[in-house]
Order: structure tokens, then sequence, then C-alpha cells
């Protein structure tokens, strides 16, 4: 069970091109629906409470995965499975690579210019997964699309993930009360 753990949180580790938000897609690929470790509805729940946490999106969740699986062990296993490949190549970067050696060689510099893209769709992919996962309806998809842009305007001057998060909070409920006010008052 360890092994597996760590094998397939090598595997997600091993595509980390873009961060945590670009691994999604692999992450719920690998453990929802190939290994069965959890559910969609748990693992948009995992994603939500890993993206508040402070640290890598990819670690939180190898860590939640992990220890649900295997406890302790496995909350260590699939973070060291996660982080591995990414130390790795970095310090493969670092040995044989310069700044300057990226920049001078035009070969070195397509293929960095070939993943942006690529990256792009990667965390894309995840976006669309997650919103049809969290059964947005048009009543509500205005929610994450205001948000997107509040965090698009702001620059980093007031950037909080919580406030995005209480505001998200706030909406929804705000949507979930307004059809059900009379109700609830006939109901005290």
């Amino acid at each position: 069970m360890y092994r597996s753990l760590f094998f397939t949180f090598f595997k997600i580790g091993a595509f980390t091109f873009g961060g945590g938000w670009a691994m999604i897609s692999i992450i719920e690929r690998e453990i929802v629906d190939k290994h069965h470790w959890i559910e969609r509805e748990e693992f948009l729940d995992l994603l939500a409470i890993s993206q508040s946490l402070p640290g890598i999106l990819a670690v939180n969740i190898a860590t939640a995965v992990g220890d649900k699986i295997g406890g302790g062990r496995g909350s260590v296993v699939a973070a060291l499975g996660t982080i591995l490949p990414s130390f790795l190549i970095i310090l493969a970067f670092a040995i044989f690579l310069t700044p300057e050696t990226i920049k001078n060689n035009r070969v070195i510099s397509a293929i960095f210019m070939g993943i942006r893209p690529a990256v792009v769709a990667l965390i894309i992919a995840p976006v669309l997964s997650s919103a049809k996962a969290a059964k947005l309806k048009l009543r509500t998809v205005w929610i994450p699309l205001v948000v997107a842009l509040m965090i698009s305007l702001d620059m980093g001057t007031v950037s909080s993930p919580i406030l995005y998060i209480v505001l998200g909070a706030l909406c929804g409920f705000f949507l979930w009360w307004w059809p059900n006010r009379k109700r609830l008052k006939k109901e005290e």
C-alpha cells in the first residue's frame, strides 16, 4: 500500500509544470478514477481545504490522501512521493543549466516557450472539471467569475484567499437564503 501511494504521488509530482493547479486533473484521475481511494465529492472538499491551507496544494492533497489510506506513515510517504520529483528536477537544472544557458540556448528557450501554453491548458482543465463537479448553475456561475475578476484586478494589494473564500461563502448562503426566506420565517 505504501509503495502504491509513493509511486502514484511520485508520478503526479513528476508533472509539476505549472504548479498545483496544473496537477489537479492528474491527481483526480489517479486517486479518484484509477485507485478509488476517495470519492469525487470528497476530492472537491479536499481540494477546497488544501487550497485554503498554507503550503503547496499538491503536497496538502497528498498528505490528506496518504493519511486516509495509511495514517501518519501514509501521509509522509505520499508527501515525499510528491516532493521528490520536483527536488530532483530542480537539482538537475541547478547542476546543468544556468540562467545564461537558458537565455542563450534557442532550443531550451523554445522548449520553455512551448511549455507555457501547455501549462495554461493543464490549469484550465481542472477548473472546468471542478466547476462541473461542483454543479455550478447559471444562478451560481457568477460567484467564481466575480472572484476571479476581483483577484485579477487586485494586483497583490489586498490579496487574501480567506477574503475570497468568505465572500464566496456569503454569496452561496445568500443564494440559498433568499429563495427560502419566507419558508424559514413560517417555520419560526
